[in-house]
């Protein structure tokens, strides 16, 4: 299987109609039950109108016309003209109240996988692209979005009209009624073809849509890559292939409907076709009237209608399977990482005394990547690590309040897995970590988060105003934010703005520099006051100008806190209370900077390495 296969295999259609997935749709339905009820109450007045048209025009051939009663024939015409009226006033306003319930289910249903979403542990976001997850919270709902408005209602709807349209007929003649129903098997074989023909060609455009979603998520977020290595062409001749693939998998679509319409209508004449023959034979030999004969003309075009639309109906129910099945797969979705069922609550003031005990962990097999994709991991000296998984082997160190400790080592080594599993991103799968003394598994994701400030090498800053940005969600005042900017330096680049705190930032503070977002990634995790400080990386992609202020922007940050710097650059730990060696998941070393350089063991074997590029950087 091809690679685009196999990533959007899933996109395979299930069974045409399942019983508990509609179920569970219907449940949607609850809140908006009695407009419900009112909409199924005016598609039966419709199906009930649709009647009074050809009994009226009966009456009229039958009794009005030859016994030359005009008032009777105005009055019949007004009812006429009365009944189709009210047959269209009923449709605008069962076509409203069925929209209104399609958006208002549509809005809950958006708002509760958006919360899922939010729950969700980083592993599922390892192993699901961006521009899945957007399909299902877009096309997928829409496509549920039409069911409701125009397929479960209107599908009674069409069976109602067609019950009352058969019964109707044969009270009046059962035998011209017959004579109309004759061409029913070859509809039915028509629509049984369409509809093969349309799920076939239905689950080729989901997947061309997946392809397109996916293929734009990947290449507008690797914009910068794509220009600065001229694959704008390539890039671009690789969409037209899959846009074309997506076009053509429509215009397949579009050849089915294009054939199955035409088909009803020419098996619809058909069948007005045998009653003017057959029906006019007996009119003739006055065995029945003109007046039923012209009845039975009109009721054919209204039976056949909503056969044609049930067909048509079923591609919606169709795709509403497959879109709701995916849908709830996502709302089912396990939680990994859960709040405990009774969280406790630290003792205050938080110590933010951190502990490792004995803590082994793998990324789950299909989030393997980076620090956690399996195979060997070259170290300095090329030694290879054992390929069974393990990102971190049975690691165990302190972090005392007040206190810094460091955390250094080759790339995948384990370091940024220390603070995934410090912040609960994952769980352990052996040993433990605790916060003052606790299991932090024993705590709520919330209360231990809101003890932790981060700061990371790639900064996420929100469109929006800086304020709002530096705030977050936090319970933190305007005061507390303007002296957290203060307090890091970030004010001197804000009074540079034309806005000041109000100032606008682009998509994900695209119009600051990278220092400039540092700062203010420093002043977010100082307004909210943390206990313990996580630095991952927090200076690496900064001049040297600017690591300069970002230095004394984290001296400020770690007075009093408890913190834990990952860093690549040796030069800027160096002053940490403790400093811890990672080597393939086990901690190999520890001590000051001074005792690991004395030791001659890996860390000074790093220490060198670099003092050495550092070197030749100067020359």
């Amino acid at each position: 299987m091809s690679a685009p296969a196999a990533l959007h295999e899933e996109e395979a259609l299930g069974k045409p109609y399942d019983a508990a997935l509609m179920r569970r749709l219907l449940r949607y339905l609850r809140p908006y039950l009695s407009l419900v009820v009112v909409a199924i109450l005016m598609l039966l007045l419709v199906a009930g109108l649709q009647l009074a048209a050809p009994y009226l025009t009966q009456v009229a051939i039958d009794r009005a016309i030859p016994a030359r009663d005009l008032g009777l024939v105005r009055v019949l015409a007004f009812a006429f003209l009365a009944a189709n009226a009210g047959e269209f006033v009923l449709d605008y306003a069962q076509t409203v109240v069925t929209a209104v319930i399609g958006q208002r289910v549509m809005v809950d249903l958006r708002l509760e996988i958006f919360r899922k979403l939010q729950r969700l542990g980083v592993a599922f976001y390892d192993r699901n692209p961006v521009g899945r997850l957007m399909t299902r919270v877009t096309t997928d709902v829409e496509t549920l979005n039409e069911l409701f408005t125009s397929g479960v209602v209107a599908l009674f709807g069409d069976v109602f009209t067609l019950g009352v349209i058969a019964a109707w007929m044969l009270v009046a003649d059962w035998r011209l009624a017959l004579a109309s129903f004759a061409v029913i098997p070859f509809i039915a074989l028509a629509a049984t073809v369409f509809r093969l023909r349309a799920r076939a060609a239905y689950r080729e455009i989901r997947v061309r849509i997946a392809r397109i979603n996916a293929f734009l998520q990947e290449h507008l977020s690797g914009m910068r890559v794509v220009q600065l290595f001229g694959r704008e062409a390539r890039a671009a001749a690789a969409f037209d292939g899959v846009n074309r693939a997506h076009l053509d998998a429509n215009l397949a679509s579009i050849t089915v409907y294009a054939l199955f319409f035409p088909v009803v209508e020419l098996l619809t004449s058909i069948a007005i076709a045998s009653l003017l023959v057959y029906g006019g034979a007996r009119a003739l030999d006055h065995t029945l009237t003109v007046g039923v004969l012209a009845a039975f003309l009109q009721l054919v075009r209204r039976f056949f209608r909503p056969l044609q639309d049930l067909s048509e109906k079923f591609n919606i129910l169709q795709s509403a399977m497959a879109s709701s099945e995916r849908v709830f797969a996502l709302l089912d979705e396990r939680e990994t990482v859960r709040d405990p069922a009774a969280p406790r609550r630290l003792a205050r003031p938080v110590r933010g005394a951190v502990a490792f005990e004995d803590v082994w962990f793998r990324y789950p097999q299909s989030a393997r990547g980076g620090e956690g994709r399996p195979g060997v991991a070259e170290g300095p000296a090329g030694e290879g690590a054992p390929d069974d998984g393990w990102v971190l082997r049975g690691v165990s160190f302190t972090a005392d309040p007040g206190r810094t400790v460091a955390i250094v080592g080759h790339t995948g080594a384990g370091k940024t897995t220390i603070i995934n599993l410090l912040l609960r991103y994952y769980d352990v799968d052996r040993g433990r970590i605790t916060v003052d003394g606790v299991d932090i598994r024993e705590l709520a994701q919330e209360e231990l988060r809101g003890l932790i400030g981060l700061v990371q090498q790639d900064i996420f800053l929100f469109t929006g105003d800086i304020r709002g940005n530096i705030r977050l969600d936090a319970p933190v005042s305007d005061a507390a934010v303007e002296e957290a900017a203060r307090r890091v330096g970030a004010d001197r680049l804000i009074a540079r703005l034309p806005a000041g705190y109000d100032h606008r930032l682009d998509e994900r503070g695209q119009n600051l520099s990278v220092g400039e977002r540092q700062l203010l990634a420093f002043a977010r995790a100082l307004a909210v006051d943390p206990a313990i400080l996580v630095l991952d990386e927090a200076t690496s992609s900064v001049d040297a100008q600017a690591e300069e202020q970002i230095q004394a922007a984290i001296l400020e940050l770690m007075r009093g806190r408890t913190s834990l710097v990952i860093a690549h650059r040796l030069s800027t730990v160096q002053h940490a209370d403790a400093i811890l060696v990672l080597h393939h998941g086990r901690l190999l070393e520890r001590g000051t900077h001074r005792e690991l350089l004395e030791r001659n063991g890996l860390y000074r074997r790093l220490y060198q390495l670099q003092l050495g590029a550092d070197l030749a950087g100067v020359e």
